[in-house]
């Protein structure tokens, strides 16, 4: 069978069967003994209703036949000696000579019988008249199992379906249907399956849509190097210029600059955990870094965890930023441990400011804020790339009005508690 709901629904058919077995066997062999006190007490009920020995064949079976209404039951009286006295419906056969009180037994074709020994030695063996009743306790199992198995259909048909509507979710997605997701219905593990294929799902159509888009403006990004690198090549062949061969070297320098801004970038969307992991002096890397760019540092000594060489990238490309918006200006940098171990990295320069409503959309890869397309300055990966690393290291970045004038960019980093 490949359907998962029906190999479900047998499964649960064949054990409901073989209860149904196991109960009636247990209700068959496993009997009390106290079951032989009740019969006996029986007889002594029915010796009440029997006429006594000495009456006539007419009265007895008379009664017999009232016996036999009373509990739709065939009945045979039998003398001590297992001699046919009278009898209602089919003879039943004599209890073993070796019985010696009532009981009951179990005869091929005839079901159970019960044998009750009256005081005074006689025998009345009975059993249910199943042609009257046609099997009333095989019926009213059968009855029992029938219900049982038609209200488990639905329930194990509900759970499957939701499996085969995961399974359709699967199929599209697989064959490039970014948007497809599962309804989450109750609370089981299905449920929880459905949920986290929806998580999966979702993170893999934010993965490839901005790939897409990365795919789209680096594209974009890199005919500008290359068109330029094309004319001065031209060039170069008709005369002899060193400011062409000065400008090729700077263009291949912008190149190579932006290849490997769109690798590390696609890179660290693709890794959920850094690669090294290691006690990193925040503070000591943040001087080695703004010596270059002569920016002013305060602060005081942090250690984060996380990787040198992602958080050194982080720290230069919030400097390379300032510099290039500052107009010249100073830049200021600083280090502190915030209330709860948090490190709190800041840069400041005294640039032209960013609008409100740009402040976020500054971390997206390739944004450039208005006005700085035409100057060429920037691929609009370098903060972008400074969000990705610090969200790598379980952080954020923030970027603020500067008092005064100017931007302040804010990083915070879990500090290094271990």
């Amino acid at each position: 069978m490949r359907h998962l709901y029906l190999q479900i629904y047998v499964a649960f058919i064949v054990i409901l069967m073989v209860f149904l077995f196991l109960m009636s066997m247990a209700w068959w062999l496993l009997r009390d003994r106290d079951d032989r006190i009740a019969l006996n007490g029986l007889a002594l009920l029915v010796s009440e209703v029997v006429p006594t020995q000495t009456a006539s064949p007419g009265e007895i079976g008379a009664a017999i036949n009232r016996l036999s209404n009373m509990f739709s039951a065939r009945i045979t009286l039998r003398a001590q000696d297992g001699s046919l006295l009278a009898h209602a419906g089919e003879v039943l056969p004599a209890p073993p000579s070796d019985q010696d009180s009532s009981d009951v037994r179990h005869l091929r074709g005839t079901g159970p019988v019960a044998s009750l020994r009256l005081p005074d030695g006689r025998w009345i063996v009975a059993t249910r008249d199943h042609r009257r009743h046609g099997g009333g306790l095989l019926f009213a199992i059968s009855l029992l199992g029938l219900t049982i198995a038609v209200g488990a259909y639905p329930v194990v048909r509900r759970i499957t379906r939701r499996l085969e509507n995961l399974q359709t979710s699967v199929d599209a997605l697989g064959a490039g249907a970014l948007d497809a997701r599962v309804r989450v219905e109750g609370k089981d593990e299905v449920a929880n399956l459905a949920s986290s294929f929806n998580r999966a799902a979702e993170r893999i159509e934010k993965l490839v849509n901005s790939q897409r888009q990365m795919l789209a403006t680096a594209s974009h990004e890199l005919r500008s190097p290359l068109t330029r690198m094309r004319m001065a090549l031209e060039l170069l062949q008709r005369e002899n210029r060193p400011e062409l061969r000065e400008q090729l070297k700077n263009d291949i320098t912008e190149l190579d600059d932006l290849v490997g801004e769109i690798l590390l970038a696609t890179r660290l969307q693709a890794v959920e955990e850094l690669e090294h992991n290691a006690p990193v002096d925040l503070s000591a890397l943040l001087d080695e870094e703004a010596s270059r760019f002569d920016a002013v540092v305060s602060g005081a000594p942090a250690t984060v965890h996380g990787d040198e060489r992602l958080l050194r990238r982080m720290i230069r490309n919030l400097l390379e930023n300032a510099q290039r918006h500052s107009g010249g200006g100073k830049i200021d940098t600083s280090v502190e441990t915030a209330k709860g171990e948090t490190i709190v990295l800041r840069v400041d320069d005294l640039g032209p400011g960013i609008p409100e409503q740009e402040r976020e959309r500054i971390f997206e890869p390739f944004y450039r804020v208005e006005g700085t397309r035409e100057t060429g300055e920037g691929f609009g990966l370098g903060l972008a790339l400074v969000r990705q690393i610090a969200q790598h290291h379980g952080g954020d970045v923030r970027c603020l009005p500067r008092s005064g004038g100017g931007t302040r960019f804010v990083v915070t980093l879990p500090g290094d508690t271990r």
